[in-house]
């Protein structure tokens, strides 16, 4: 393992032997089958599911929350608690009241300690909000407990990879809840939009930039040092919370983490948004070999505890989530995206192995959203596997329900 991992880890107590834990978080990824003759994404994906059964426990009376969306599903699962304690039962979009009696839209995705994300800006806030209640509000109308927090209370800094409302979201609300209105990351946002219009110019960079990955430092850490850390702000959080730092943005980690060069994924491609710009490609754009080498270097980097998003492997993002659309159990691309998948894992826990990262002082944990299934047409041809013979569907969709009726 470098010496840079050893030393900025070095004051990080967990106890019971733990050194690293390594969260990953999917985005629907089935241990079942939609089609019973099609392997299941989990089938699919050797290497991650011999991996858990190798060497832990795999539980799959998994039960999604209500409603059942990216959402809620993540923060539930990091928070601990049911949406209706954490200010997101409702998501990824919502409706909230004006005092006229009409109402706005809201959006779910959100830093931790921004308030209700209008995305009817810029500006932000926009002129029209009339609510500035936080996005993550408990039951007690305080901010809810954050999920670094106990780790960063006890030495160990915490690196987050595009997972839900632990980094910035969004270049709206969040640029100037966490850097300021009046800072240098706002006056580059700002002036990313023509001034008549609410449509950002050609290949913004701001999102690449600023959004998605993040470092939560432990207090003293070297990580933290760099001029564009910023104080690590948890006003309601139990028993207290100052002194601590953070970095926000791939344009402020990777030169921490990575100094010699670009973020790579996992097969040495630079990482890069739909429009080109090195950094943050996009929630959409987090497929395995992406997410899981940001998760290494920071591991590699001294970072002993990380939080990783990956993106669906059912849905096409086409080039860094330029384009999205559903796909059907066994189609073509459906398939190749999972092998895919299944082979960024067999050369993260490789790297990790090289690391001295294993079972042996190491916490994985490796969980699911949503749980949705498949709606769409009875495949063709018929008994099609996805893996030797290729399904395809007429239609593939979703079914609404409206509660009022049922």
């Amino acid at each position: 393992m470098p010496a840079t991992a050893t030393s900025s880890a070095a004051g990080c107590q967990l106890g019971n032997g733990i050194k690293h834990v390594i969260y990953v978080q999917f985005d629907n990824t089935h241990f079942r089958r939609d089609n019973p003759n099609v392997p299941s994404d989990l089938e699919q994906m050797p290497n991650l599911l011999n991996f858990i059964r190798n060497n832990g426990t795999l539980q799959t009376n998994d039960h999604t929350v209500l409603i059942s969306h990216t959402a809620t599903g993540i923060l539930s699962s990091l928070t601990g608690v049911y949406p209706d304690r954490m200010g997101q039962p409702v998501s990824n979009s919502f409706r909230y009241f004006t005092p006229s009696g009409t109402s706005r839209t809201g959006v779910s995705f959100a830093y931790w300690t921004s308030p209700l994300y209008d995305p009817a800006g810029p500006p932000f806030p926009p002129a029209g909000q009339t609510d500035f209640t936080h996005e993550m509000i408990n039951e007690n109308g305080n901010i809810a407990p954050a999920p670094w927090v106990p780790y960063t209370r006890a030495g160990c800094s915490v690196g987050s990879v595009a997972t839900a409302n632990t980094i910035l979201e969004n270049t709206g609300i969040d640029i100037p809840t966490v850097f300021g209105p009046t800072s240098a990351e706002a006056a580059q946002v700002n002036a990313e939009y023509d001034a008549s219009t609410t449509t950002p110019k050609t290949a913004p960079k701001s999102q690449a930039d600023f959004v998605g990955i993040g470092i939560h430092c432990a207090q003293g850490s070297a990580l933290c040092k760099s001029k564009h850390a910023r104080p690590d702000t948890l006003p309601d959080e139990p028993g207290g919370y100052s002194g601590f730092r953070a970095l926000f943005g791939a344009k402020y980690v990777n030169p921490v983490i990575k100094p010699t060069g670009s973020m790579t994924d996992l097969s040495g491609n630079v990482i890069k948004d739909q429009f080109g710009n090195v950094g943050f490609p996009g929630f959409d754009g987090m497929e395995a070999t992406v997410s899981l080498s940001w998760t290494a270097q920071m591991q590699e980097a001294g970072v002993p505890v990380t939080y990783a998003y990956i993106s669906d492997a059912h849905d096409g993002h086409g080039n860094a989530g330029n384009i999205h659309f559903a796909y059907g159990p066994g189609e073509a691309g459906y398939v190749q995206q999972l092998r895919d998948y299944d082979a960024a894992f067999g050369t993260f826990f490789n790297r990790l192995a090289a690391d001295g990262i294993n079972k042996s002082n190491t916490l994985f944990v490796f969980t699911v959203d949503e749980g949705d299934h498949f709606a769409g047409d009875t495949p063709t041809p018929a008994g099609c596997d996805g893996v030797t013979v290729a399904c395809s569907y007429n239609r593939v969709g979703e079914i609404n329900g409206d509660l009022r009726r049922m």
